[in-house]
């Protein structure tokens, strides 16, 4: 049984840290505690890693993890471009429940999965996490769970699913929000004919709170049954 540590306690903590920075090192998986869902974590440069972790939830390529940053200056040095609307976002709701898909830094060496050249970057708000990622640099975070199932929201529930597929297991607790972040795709914001952004997966912040950053650079909101012309 992979070992199981309790973020919470002072006296678990610096070992907590110590194995699971070392579990990255090797290219192997942790699960880790996140503000918004437990989450499965490799190292993002170690594209075997982001293999095993792709594998360990019966995913595929084509729906390549997440990069969770320390802050917004790590965010700069994984992407292309950083548009003021862009600034604006992450001014608001970072850290938090927002990641955010821009084109990717082309110099760059690592590979996610199919990513068609851009990346999908969020900063958590949980202490733990920031510290951790602080330590191990970014890393390919995607939802603690089996493909298919609802994302673990305390520690149990993805130890049931996962087993001996993590390394190291951090217990935080049971989560905050239990809420996945939403996911926008800014790619659009880039180059000469700005396109609106578009939300790719509804979450913790809610369109309306998108739409007083972004105001009309916001795609329109989905029409509802009831409102829409058609008989």
């Amino acid at each position: 049984m992979s070992p199981v540590l309790d973020c919470r306690d002072a006296d678990q903590l610096l070992p907590a840290l110590r194995q699971a920075r070392q579990a990255i090192g090797r290219g192997e998986l942790i699960v880790m505690p996140t503000d918004t869902v437990y989450g499965v974590a490799a190292d993002a440069f170690n594209a075997s890693a982001v293999a095993r972790l792709l594998a360990a939830k019966g995913r595929g390529r084509q729906s390549p993890p997440p990069v969770l940053v320390s802050g917004p200056d790590t965010m700069r040095a994984l992407v292309a471009e950083v548009p003021e609307p862009v600034d604006r976002l992450v001014e608001r709701f970072w850290p938090g429940g927002l990641t955010i898909v821009l084109p990717a830094q082309p110099s760059l060496r690592w590979d996610l999965g199919e990513t068609r050249g851009t990346v999908a970057v969020r900063m958590p708000d949980d202490v733990f996490a920031l510290e951790l990622l602080q330590e191990t640099g970014p890393l390919a975070v995607s939802s603690a769970n089996l493909t298919g199932k609802p994302a673990a929201l305390e520690i149990d529930s993805a130890i049931e699913m996962l087993r001996d597929r993590i390394s190291v297991y951090l217990d935080g607790g049971l989560v905050d929000t239990g809420v996945a972040s939403t996911i926008i795709d800014a790619t659009g914001l880039v180059g000469r004919d700005p396109r609106p952004v578009t939300v790719l997966r509804d979450g913790a912040v809610s369109r309306a709170a998108l739409r007083e950053v972004l105001g009309d650079l916001l795609e329109p909101d989905p029409v509802s049954p009831d409102e829409s012309d058609d008989a």
